[in-house]
C-alpha cells in the first residue's frame, strides 16, 4: 500500500511539472507597454463578488476593490476588460497584499482567460485550505508586475470560504524557467507564488520570479 501510494505521489508531481512547463509560459509578452499618466489607482469603491469551495460547493460572498492597473500592458488591460464580459464559474477565493495595495480573485486553473481576469491556483499542487504547497500564478505585465516592490516579511492573505490565512513572506528568487523544484509538495502550509522575469523583458520571458510564504501559524508552532 505504501508504495501504491508513493507512486500515485510521484505522479501528481510529475503532472504539476508538465502543467507547470506549459501553462505558465501563457503570456501576453509585450513587456513595456504599460500604460502612462493614466490614472487608474485602485478605486475605493468595493465590489461583491462570490467566492466558492469547489468540493463542497459552498459560496461566500465578499467584496474586492478594482484593480490597480497604472503599471500594466495596455494590451493586458484590454484583455481584463474582455474577460469580465463573460461569465465563468466563481473563483476560489481572494489574495491579498495590503501594503501593495493589490487584491485579486483566484480561479481554478492557469489557462489564459483566468491569468487575464485574476489568478490562476496551479492545478496539481495543493488545494486551497489544505496542508502543503498551494501554487499561485499571476502575469508579470498586469496583477503580478506590483511583486517588483515585495519584500521579505510582507504579510499576504487568502480568503476562502473557510475564512482568512495569514501568510509571511520567507525568499524571493529568481529561477530558470525549466527549474521545477519550486513547485514540490511540502509539509507545511506554503504558498509559492509564481511569475515570469524580468518584469518589463520584451518577448518570452526566460526567467521565473518565485515569492515563498508560509503560514503564521505554521511559523509559530
Amino acid at each position: 500500500m505504501k508504495h501504491d501510494h508513493g507512486r500515485l505521489i510521484a505522479g501528481c508531481y510529475l503532472a504539476v511539472i508538465a502543467l507547470f512547463t506549459i501553462n505558465i509560459q501563457a503570456e501576453a509578452n509585450t513587456g513595456q507597454g504599460s500604460v502612462e499618466g493614466k490614472d487608474q489607482s485602485q478605486s475605493s469603491a468595493l465590489k461583491p463578488i462570490w467566492i466558492q469551495n469547489r468540493h463542497t460547493g459552498e459560496s461566500v460572498l465578499t467584496h474586492v476593490g478594482e484593480p490597480d492597473t497604472s503599471l500594466w500592458n495596455a494590451k493586458r488591460i484590454t484583455d481584463y476588460e474582455d474577460t469580465l464580459k463573460v461569465n465563468t464559474a466563481p473563483p476560489l477565493g481572494i489574495f491579498t497584499i495590503e501594503k501593495l495595495n493589490l487584491q485579486v480573485p483566484i480561479y481554478n486553473g492557469t489557462d489564459e482567460f483566468y491569468l487575464n481576469r485574476g489568478l490562476g491556483r496551479i492545478k496539481g499542487m495543493a488545494k486551497m485550505d489544505e496542508v502543503g504547497n498551494l501554487g499561485i500564478s499571476g502575469h508579470r505585465d498586469g496583477f503580478f508586475r506590483i511583486l517588483k516592490d515585495i519584500e521579505v516579511g510582507d504579510d499576504i492573505e487568502i480568503q476562502t470560504t473557510l475564512g482568512v490565512e495569514s501568510y509571511a513572506v520567507t525568499s524571493i528568487t529568481i529561477i530558470p524557467k525549466s527549474d521545477t523544484s519550486i513547485l514540490a509538495p511540502t509539509e507545511d502550509k506554503t504558498l509559492t507564488i509564481v511569475t515570469c522575469y524580468p518584469f518589463y523583458f520584451v518577448g518570452h520571458a526566460p526567467k521565473r520570479y518565485i515569492v515563498k510564504a508560509i503560514a503564521k501559524d505554521s511559523l509559530s508552532e
